[in-house]
């Protein structure tokens, strides 16, 4: 079954989400604002995703322009630092058995319905 991490206030989440109720796919929805990652299923999530962590931080937020903008921090700094400031996280990301895509554009979530 599909795993949905989902944050209903963004507007490409919900898009997301949408596209998986009408695949009529099986999914479980996780809202991860409300029930923040632990550090190990970021770092699963991470290999299923195939990224740095660096490369999972949202640059428009006001948190990352205000305070981590132009610095560098190694890859499980950005982990602590996505995981105590999850509006960071790139969303929706859509998670299978073996594999995970970032939601955006809502095209990319069809390999896992396959």
């Amino acid at each position: 079954m599909l795993k949905i991490y989902h944050h209903p206030q963004c507007k490409k989440s919900r898009a997301g989400l949408q596209f998986l109720k009408d695949s009529g796919s099986a999914f479980e929805v996780v809202e991860y604002i409300r029930n923040p990652l632990t550090e190990k299923e970021m770092e699963v999530l991470l290999v299923k995703l195939n990224r740095k962590p660096a490369d999972m931080v949202r640059t428009q937020e006001e948190y990352f322009k205000q305070n981590l903008k132009g610095k560098n921090f190694e890859d499980h700094e950005w982990v602590k630092i996505i995981l105590q400031n999850p509006r960071l996280l790139h969303r929706p990301i859509v998670e299978g058995r073996y594999r995970a895509v970032i939601g955006d554009p809502v095209e990319n979530i069809e390999p896992l319905l396959k």
